[in-house]
């Protein structure tokens, strides 16, 4: 069973995109009574966090994650929304409340694409700034403390923040897509710290008041995703020091042919995808079924005495006999 990204999917900057990422924090600020999150320091392959995603959903995946940080939870019990937020500039982020953290290690993949509903988001710089500028947005009411309206490094960073408040803001006004029955997924990436960091110094005054109130954000934009769904969604943060490439992308062509390895003394077969078990059960107990049914009704034809057992010679017979 794949995971089923229809209800509600939203990727914002990694759209048909593939990125690898060098991560050093895997954080969960919110999850519901259904998930265990056990607290530990193991680390998690980069690779395999949207794993963990599908996994407390109750997806499957196509390998096994041998990862101790997810517990088993309950199985009929499973979120309706996942929402994971890259934060790109620094290593670890301090939040507010005592989530559950790990190390993570090697890449981070994600690929994905919007909703429509998403449409009317600012995108673009101008309108980004356009859109801090009005009267309804996070700058009435956020301490700015040592960063300025002034500068376009600070407007970047505070208009990353306003995205996450308006994305709150339509689920509130679209409460509908929070209490569909298809699952939702979320991932959005957030790079002005890592601008704000190049700009005046990890050391600054400026990134130390930036990081305070990011984790400040996080920590109520979880709040009000976990409170839009009913308790039932997962809020998770993954810290990006650097990105490790740039953003490619994957193409194969459909004339490529496969390789083996030519070293290998081993006569090795090839690996099966995770849907052979389920396919070749299908397969083998209909064979099974029918073989079964082809016997009995042949050995119920072979030992039928057409005078008895045949409606069709009963009525012939009456019919003769009335002539």
């Amino acid at each position: 069973m794949g995971m089923r990204c229809v209800g509600l999917a939203l990727w914002v900057l990694v759209a048909a995109l593939l990125a690898g990422v060098l991560a050093d924090e895997f954080s969960v600020l919110r999850s519901p009574d259904s998930v265990v999150f056990r607290d530990g320091s193991w680390p998690i392959p980069g690779e395999r966090i949207p794993d963990v995603a599908a996994l407390s959903m109750g997806f499957s995946v196509e390998e096994d994650l041998s990862w101790p940080g997810l517990a088993v939870g309950d199985l009929f019990h499973r979120p309706r929304a996942t929402v994971l937020v890259t934060v790109k500039g620094l290593d670890k982020l301090t939040l507010p409340n005592n989530g559950v953290s790990y190390p993570v290690e090697n890449r981070v993949y994600m690929v994905g694409k919007a909703n429509s509903v998403f449409e009317d988001l600012s995108v673009t710089l101008r309108q980004l700034r356009n859109r801090l500028f009005q009267d309804n947005s996070i700058l009435a009411s956020l301490p700015l403390n040592s960063l300025s309206r002034n500068n376009e490094v600070d407007l970047l960073f505070l208009s990353e923040l306003q995205v996450l408040h308006d994305i709150s803001s339509l689920l509130s006004r679209h409460k509908h897509l929070a209490k569909d029955h298809s699952p939702d997924l979320y991932s959005l990436e957030l790079s002005g710290l890592e601008e704000i960091g190049k700009r005046y110094g990890e050391d600054s005054q400026q990134f130390k008041d930036a990081s305070q109130i990011l984790a400040d954000s996080l920590q109520k934009f979880a709040d009000e995703m976990y409170n839009l769904y009913g308790g039932n969604a997962m809020v998770e943060v993954v810290t990006v020091k650097t990105f490790d490439t740039p953003f490619v992308r994957k193409s194969r062509s459909i004339l490529q042919t496969s390789q083996t390895n030519p070293g290998s003394p081993f006569n090795l077969g090839y690996p099966y995808n995770f849907n052979y078990a389920v396919v070749f059960n299908i397969i083998f107990w209909i064979m099974i079924v029918l073989t079964i049914a082809v016997i009995v009704i042949s050995y119920s034809l072979w030992n039928m005495d057409p005078g008895y057992d045949s409606i069709i010679y009963r009525m012939t017979n009456q019919k003769i006999r009335m002539d």
